[in-house]
């Protein structure tokens, strides 16, 4: 095993999670004013109604299949019934919706910060440096995809090593060779992927784990009625009134 691999599979990943997690509590503990989306709907609303929702509601179903593709073993589906060319029926399938769902969402938003003057000037370099690494993700997400149905290149079954790998180091029991195994388009696709969490406790992207929780637990608010001796209850008069 090369050193470049410990590099990438081992240290890149550890680097990453330990970046991660303490830039959002720093972020969090020192920057809570900053923990904004610092959203520009007020500037101009038509374009972002369709891409916000595409951008959004695609980043989810991304995420839903990177969860169960990386982190339930084939093994757990083949035991639920799910046969391996049903899951990768699936997987293909709903993976190419959602990522060109988030792809033509990324790029409406980016088409909206350009063209609108007023928004364009709120944006700032960290933004522009984070679309950069976001866009560059959800492509090589999508080339990924295709090269793992077959549709470009012979097909790969990343479950067999990527998904193994990916497990391990999260029990802090790496496997680099298994990663190493893998065509190169999911290795930069992992590494993208790794340098969009190493820059996102800096960014905007922050709000993606801010979740109204406090809303649950908040205490009542109490309305009174207005009884028929309470001044705000009487009818306006036309015209001045005598005072004295």
């Amino acid at each position: 095993m090369s050193a470049s691999d410990i590099l990438l599979w081992v240290a890149l990943p550890y680097l990453t999670i330990a970046v991660f997690v303490t830039g959002m509590f720093w972020r969090y503990k020192y920057d809570k004013f900053g923990w904004t989306t610092r959203s520009s709907q007020l500037y101009e609303r038509k374009v972002i109604r369709i891409a916000s929702p595409l951008f959004h509601l695609g980043i989810l179903a991304v995420l839903g299949g990177h969860v169960m593709g990386l982190l339930i073993p084939e093994n757990w589906t083949h035991a639920a019934g799910l046969s391996e060319d049903a899951y990768h029926l699936m997987a293909v399938g709903l993976g190419a919706v959602a990522g060109a769902c988030t792809l033509f969402g990324i790029s409406l938003l980016i088409y909206r910060r350009r063209t609108n003057g007023a928004v364009f000037a709120a944006t700032t370099r960290n933004d522009k440096a984070m679309y950069v690494f976001l866009v560059a993700a959800i492509c090589l997400g999508l080339l990924t995809t295709l090269v793992g149905s077959g549709i470009v290149g012979e097909g790969y079954n990343y479950r067999e090593t990527v998904s193994p790998w990916f497990r391990s180091i999260f029990l802090m029991d790496p496997k680099p060779e298994l990663m190493a195994q893998a065509p190169a388009s999911f290795h930069i696709h992992a590494v993208a992927g790794m340098l969009l969490f190493l820059i996102w406790p800096f960014t905007r992207l922050v709000h993606a784990f801010s979740a109204p929780v406090q809303y649950l637990f908040r205490p009542y608010v109490v309305y009174r009625e207005r009884g028929p001796h309470d001044p705000g209850s009487r009818t306006a008069r036309r015209g001045w009134e005598r005072v004295g």
